[in-house]
């Protein structure tokens, strides 16, 4: 019977979007060719799987105590799973380097595509793509709160060979699962005052990241990407690779431009930069996350930010170049929920994006009726949004409705209540 009622709510809903000339079938097929990049961070707490005797560092904090923590990488896996299994479309994994299986102590300029084998069996059996991203954090090398930017060259030469180490894993998760990983660099390096010189670090980093990427790589193995910060614990009053700097890198390089939505200030949404970057680079990756006050990477909800962002790429038709990760930690609630949260809002918000009648409401603007413009796009809040992503949900055998939090409370008392 809730099938029947999920079908019926569906069409009545697909001849509401069809008088304002919306195909919803069209748009699902889209919305089912759109992968999310689920990050391992959440399940764990940034926690990993090597003993560095370091703190988390790099502005990195996480709260709570939720019980049920991932211990181990089977654990991780298994946990990713069960989140994986109750969220609709093919999606993709993305791991830090601390997140390597070696068995004894490896340091993190000798990484080897070895260290992360189980996960590349996983994401095969699965079908998933795999992302990476180096760890400049969480060591005694980065206690400083510098790594590729630090005065010390040698210091400098660790963290730079640690990411040469993690291209080569990201290349050979491309080459093993025929899909190209995306390889993210962050790294967390400021001042927690003021600085009395804002230049030289940023010089360094650039000759860092130069030495990183010196050797290419097929792009149909590994993608390049730079992400920036606007601050950070620790790191207040500069960052070294701030927006500027990582948007000037990634055009005169070649790489990828990370946007972080909660990389910026409280009031700045990332929403507005997507078409501006995209003007000059060919390809973007978005962190979604949601900073609360500062970057507090809060579990992604519907909020108008994430309808925004998705709107900005549907509407500028840049789904093709755009890729979407999460990223957040929160460790207060059930950690597999927080993951199926915010990855199933971000699809919603595609969704919503996908079903808007775009061709009307350019054609409005256009012929300057912002009139018309503004009261269509009030009119669309209203449209059964909820009855589309239910079909979506049940076509692609997934619970509807709340009902996907029943899967996840059983698996907290089979699974995760027996971990100690």
């Amino acid at each position: 019977m809730a099938a029947e009622h999920t079908e019926r709510d569906y069409a009545r809903a697909r001849e509401r979007y069809a008088e304002m000339g919306v195909d919803t079938e069209a748009a699902l097929a889209a919305l089912a060719a759109i992968p999310v990049s689920f990050h391992c961070w959440q399940g764990d707490d940034v926690g990993g799987f090597e003993d560095t005797g370091a703190a988390l560092g790099g502005g990195l904090a996480v709260t709570g105590n939720y019980p049920g923590k991932a211990r181990t990488a089977d654990e991780l896996r298994r946990d990713a799973d069960a989140a994986l299994a109750i969220v609709p479309g093919t999606h993709r994994f993305s791991l830090h380097a601390s997140y390597l299986e070696a068995g004894r102590p490896v340091e993190r300029n000798d990484l080897r595509p070895e260290h992360f084998a189980g996960w590349a069996d996983w994401a095969c059996d699965r079908g998933l793509g795999l992302d990476f991203n180096p760890t400049y954090f969480a060591h005694p090398l980065a206690e400083s709160g510098f790594t590729l930017a630090h005065a010390d060259a040698g210091v400098r030469r660790f963290w730079v060979e640690h990411g040469i180490a993690c291209r080569k894993v990201g290349a050979s998760f491309g080459d093993r699962i025929g899909r190209a990983c995306v390889t993210n660099f962050w790294v967390p390096d400021g001042y927690k005052d003021t600085p009395a010189d804002r230049r030289t670090p940023r010089e360094r980093l650039a000759r860092s990241l130069d030495e990183v990427f010196a050797d290419p790589i097929d792009p149909r193995l590994n993608c390049d990407a730079v992400e920036s910060k606007l601050f950070g614990i620790g790191s207040e009053s500069y960052v070294v690779g701030s927006h500027e700097f990582y948007l000037g890198y990634a055009i005169r390089h070649g790489k990828l431009l990370c946007l972080d939505a909660g990389h910026f200030h409280p009031t700045e949404g990332i929403a507005d930069k997507i078409s501006a970057v995209l003007m000059w680079l060919p390809e973007l990756l978005l962190h979604v996350s949601r900073g609360l006050r500062w970057d507090s990477d809060h579990v992604v909800t519907l909020t108008d930010d994430l309808r925004a962002i998705a709107q900005e790429v549907v509407r500028g038709e840049y789904l093709g170049r755009v890729r979407f990760g999460l990223d957040y930690f929160d460790a207060s609630i059930n950690r597999v929920a927080a993951w199926v949260i915010g990855a199933r809002c971000l699809l919603k918000a595609l969704l919503a994006a996908l079903i808007e009648p775009t061709a009307l409401l350019r054609q409005l603007e256009l012929a300057g009726d912002f009139t018309g413009r503004l009261a269509v796009s009030e009119e669309l809040k209203t449209l059964p949004l909820g009855a589309v992503w239910d079909h979506y949900c049940h076509t692609k055998g997934v619970p509807v409705g709340r009902h996907w939090l029943d899967d996840v409370r059983r698996y907290e008392r089979e699974v995760l209540a027996n971990r100690t």
